[in-house]
C-alpha cells in the first residue's frame, strides 16, 4: 500500500484551517451566535417593561419568546409565558442571571397571549392576532 504524503498534508492542512478558522468565528462573535439560537424565525414584538424586556418571535405556525433583565449578572426571578388560544400556557419561571426561556407553542392561525416578568416588574401583551 502507497501512502502519498502530500495529498496527506494537504488534508491535514484544511483539516486545520477549517477548525483554526470556526474557532475564531466563535470567539470573535459569541453573543451573535448565541442570540442567533435563542429563538428562530424573524422578531415580531418587543414588550419592554420597567425591569426587563420580552422578545417574541414567529416562524412558520411557530411562537417563542424569551425575557432579558434590563441588568444582567444578578440572579433574580424571572418568568416567560406563551399561550395560543384554547391552550393552557407555556411557562419557563425560575431564578435566572441572563434570561427566562425560550418558550415555544403551535400556535397556528391562532391568537397568543404572551408574558414576562423580572423581579417586581412584569408586562402582558394582550391577545395578539
Amino acid at each position: 500500500m502507497t501512502v502519498d504524503m502530500g495529498a496527506l498534508r494537504r488534508r491535514v492542512a484544511l483539516g486545520t484551517a477549517v477548525l483554526t478558522t470556526s474557532g475564531l468565528l466563535a470567539l470573535a462573535a459569541p453573543g451573535t451566535a448565541q442570540a442567533a439560537v435563542v429563538c428562530p424565525g424573524h422578531e415580531v414584538e418587543t414588550l419592554p417593561f420597567s425591569t426587563g424586556t420580552v422578545h417574541v418571535f414567529r416562524r412558520g405556525d411557530y411562537v417563542c419568546a424569551y425575557t432579558v433583565p434590563k441588568k444582567a449578572g444578578t440572579r433574580r426571578t424571572m418568568s416567560v409565558s406563551v399561550q395560543a388560544r384554547g391552550n393552557r400556557p407555556v411557562v419557563d419561571r425560575g431564578r435566572y442571571t441572563r434570561r427566562a426561556g425560550p418558550v415555544t407553542v403551535h400556535a397556528g392561525h391562532r391568537c397568543v397571549l404572551v408574558k414576562g416578568s423580572v423581579g417586581g416588574g412584569s408586562v402582558s401583551s394582550g391577545w395578539m392576532c
